[in-house]
This record gives structure tokens, sequence and C-alpha cells, in this order.
């Protein structure tokens, strides 16, 4: 049986915590923040954990 690859990409993206928990940037801050109030974009920097409904298919993505 060939060994199973984590999926490159989602590995940049995803960091897992010493817990086990994912942790991921939040979405919407890249481009047009001309446009967005500067309290949304502050309110969009650092982290955040991924949302439960997805963890199962991300941990899949990272080979765990």
């Amino acid at each position: 049986m060939p060994k199973m690859k984590s999926h490159t990409g989602t590995g940049k993206r995803v960091r897992v915590t010493g817990r086990g928990k994912l942790r991921t940037e939040q979405a919407g801050k890249r481009h047009l923040l001309e446009g967005k109030p500067s309290t949304r974009t502050r309110r969009l920097t650092g982290t955040v954990e991924v949302a439960k409904a997805d963890v199962k298919r991300i941990k899949k993505l990272l080979g765990r």
C-alpha cells in the first residue's frame, strides 16, 4: 500500500496546536481593504480556530 501524502497547500494554511486544535488566518483581509472599515480589518487580524464542521475534512488533508 502506498503512503498517505498530506496536502501541502493545507499544511501551509493551517497550524496544529499542541492540543491538536486547528488554527488558521481569517478570510477577508487580502484585498479591497480601502473599502472596508479599519475596525473590521483589525478584527480580522490574528488566527482563529477552524470551524467545527471543517475539522474532520482538514485533519484528513493533513494526514492526522
